[in-house]
C-alpha cells in the first residue's frame, strides 16, 4: 500500500529539524500532495461508504494479515473440505471491501436491483494486478457470500490463495443475497449474468478510484458458482470482453441434466441436501419468471410451507424437509416426460451454460465421488464442445480423483492458481 511508504518518507525528512515556519510549509506541502496524488487513501481505510459513481459505492471492511490467510489454507479449509490439500502460502496481507452497485433483473422487465459483492486487494506497493472473478456456490444463509467473507469458507480460501498471492479478487453476492432485498434468484441465468457483469464494471470503477489497474481477467467458480461462471463467460464473450481463462469445480452446466438425474436415475451417494436445489430453484423461478404457484405445483403439500420458509430465509425446522428429492416433489414428477413438459421442467431445460461456441480456455474440474455432480455432468461441456464438427478443444474436463463435492473444490483451487499463473 502506498500511503505508509509516503508517510514514512515525509517523517524522515522532518528529522532534519528545519526552522518552525519551514516545518509548517513542509507539513502543508505533504498534506496537499497526499490529498492530490492519493485522494482515496483516507476514504479507502475509513469504514464509511465511499461514493464512486451515482450507482457504485464501496466500503472498507478489514485487513487480513498473512498469518490469518495461512491459517485459512492450513487449518480452516481442511476442516471445511474434509481433506488436506497443499496450497502455496500467502505472501501478502489483503484489504477487503464491499462494493454496492446498481443492477437490473432481466427476467423481471429489468427491474432495478441494488446488489453487493467483494473486492479483495493485495496489500502491497504494486498498482497493477491480475483479477479473478469468483462465483460462489449454493448457500443457506443470506450473508454466507463473498462480501461477508467471515461467513463464507469458500471465499476465505479464494482470498487466501489468490489475493494472498497478488491477485485482485471480486465476487458477486447474487440477487437476494448479501445486502440485496430482492427474493433470491437461485439459478436464474440472466440475473446471474447481470449480477456478475455489473460487479465487474463496478469493481473497475472502484479500482480506478483507488488508482489501481487490472489488465488480465480470470473467472472461477464452484458448484452453483461453476454454472454462474460459465454463464458469465458466455455473456462476456458475447460482449467482446477478453477473458484469459475460466475454471470451475463441480459445475452443473445443465440444470435439467442435474435435477432429472436425481429423480430418474438416483445414485447411492446422492447428497442429502439435494432436495434444497428443487426448493430454491422452484421458488426463484416462480418469482423471477413470473409463474404464480410454480413452487406449489412441484413440491408436495406436506413440505410446501417449510420449503417456503427455507427459501425466504425464515426460521424453519430442517428435519421437516426430506433428504430424498423423490419424496419432496409430487409423484407425477417422477415421470420423466411429465417433468420435461411441466412449467417447471421447461424452465429448467432452458437453464444451461455450455451450448455456445466457447472461445476462451476453460477447465472444468470434476470429482469422481462427488455427491451432487455426476462424472458425466462434470464432463458435459467438454463433450458437447468436442462434438461440434472436428471438435472445439477450448474446453477441457479434468478429474480431481475420488473427491467429494467440497473436496473437488479444495483440490481444484490450487490447480486453478497454477494454471492462471502460467497465463
Amino acid at each position: 500500500m502506498a500511503s505508509p511508504a509516503i508517510t514514512r518518507g515525509w517523517n524522515a525528512r522532518a528529522t532534519v529539524k528545519p526552522m518552525p515556519h519551514i516545518i509548517k510549509t513542509w507539513l502543508c506541502l505533504a498534506t496537499l500532495l497526499l490529498a492530490s496524488a492519493m485522494p482515496t487513501i483516507a476514504s479507502a481505510q475509513d469504514k464509511a461508504p465511499v461514493q464512486v459513481t451515482s450507482g457504485v459505492s464501496f466500503q472498507y471492511l478489514d485487513r487480513w494479515d498473512v498469518e490469518r490467510l495461512n491459517k485459512i489454507l492450513q487449518v480452516d479449509t481442511p476442516k471445511f473440505a474434509g481433506i488436506t490439500v497443499t496450497y502455496a502460502p500467502a505472501r501478502n496481507a489483503v484489504r477487503l471491501y464491499r462494493i454496492t452497485y446498481a443492477s437490473v433483473a432481466p427476467e423481471r422487465d429489468n427491474k432495478p436491483v441494488i446488489a453487493s459483492g467483494l473486492l479483495a486487494v493485495p496489500d502491497t506497493k504494486d498498482s497493477s494486478f491480475p483479477m479473478v472473478s469468483y462465483q460462489h456456490g449454493t448457500v443457506y444463509g443470506k450473508q454466507e457470500v463473498p462480501s461477508f467473507a467471515d461467513q463464507s469458507p469458500e471465499t476465505q480460501l479464494m482470498i487466501a490463495q489468490f489475493a494472498g498471492q497478488g491477485y485482485l479478487l471480486i465476487g458477486a453476492d447474487y440477487f437476494g443475497l448479501g445486502v440485496s432485498t430482492e427474493p433470491e434468484g437461485y439459478m436464474v441465468k440472466a440475473s446471474h449474468q447481470q449480477a456478475t457483469y455489473d460487479l465487474l464494471t463496478a469493481s473497475r470503477a472502484v479500482l480506478s478510484h483507488l488508482k489501481l489497474t487490472s489488465p488480465k481477467l480470470f473467472l472461477a467458480g464452484w458448484s452453483q458458482g461453476g454454472f454462474v461462471t460459465m454463464a458469465f463467460l458466455e455473456k462476456l464473450e458475447a460482449a467482446g470482453v477478453t477473458v484469459q481463462a475460466a475454471a470451475t469445480a463441480s459445475a452443473p452446466v445443465d440444470i435439467f441434466v442435474a435435477l432429472n438425474g436425481f429423480l430418474s436415475f438416483p445414485r447411492k451417494n446422492d447428497a442429502t441436501w439435494v432436495p434444497t436445489l428443487f426448493i430454491l430453484s422452484s421458488f426463484a423461478f416462480e418469482n423471477y419468471y413470473g409463474v404464480p404457484g410454480l413452487a406449489r405445483s412441484l413440491i408436495a403439500d406436506q413440505y410446501y410451507e417449510t420449503s417456503r420458509k427455507a427459501y425466504e430465509r425464515l426460521p424453519f425446522n430442517a428435519a421437516e424437509i426430506p433428504t430424498d428429492a423423490r419424496k419432496l416433489v409430487r409423484p407425477e414428477y417422477l415421470d420423466a416426460k411429465f417433468f420435461a413438459s411441466s412449467a417447471y421442467g421447461r424452465l429448467v431445460t432452458q437453464t444451461q451454460a455450455y451450448r455456445w461456441i466457447v472461445r476462451s480456455p476453460v477447465r472444468n474440474y470434476f470429482g469422481e465421488a462427488d455427491e451432487a455432480i455426476s462424472t458425466g455432468l462434470g464432463q458435459l461441456a467438454m463433450t458437447y464442445q468436442r462434438a461440434i464438427g472436428s471438435g472445439n478443444a477450448q474446453v477441457e474436463a479434468i478429474s480431481t480423483g475420488a473427491t467429494s463435492h467440497r473436496g473437488t473444490f479444495a483440490k481444484g483451487v490450487p490447480q486453478w492458481k497454477a494454471w492462471f499463473d502460467q497465463l
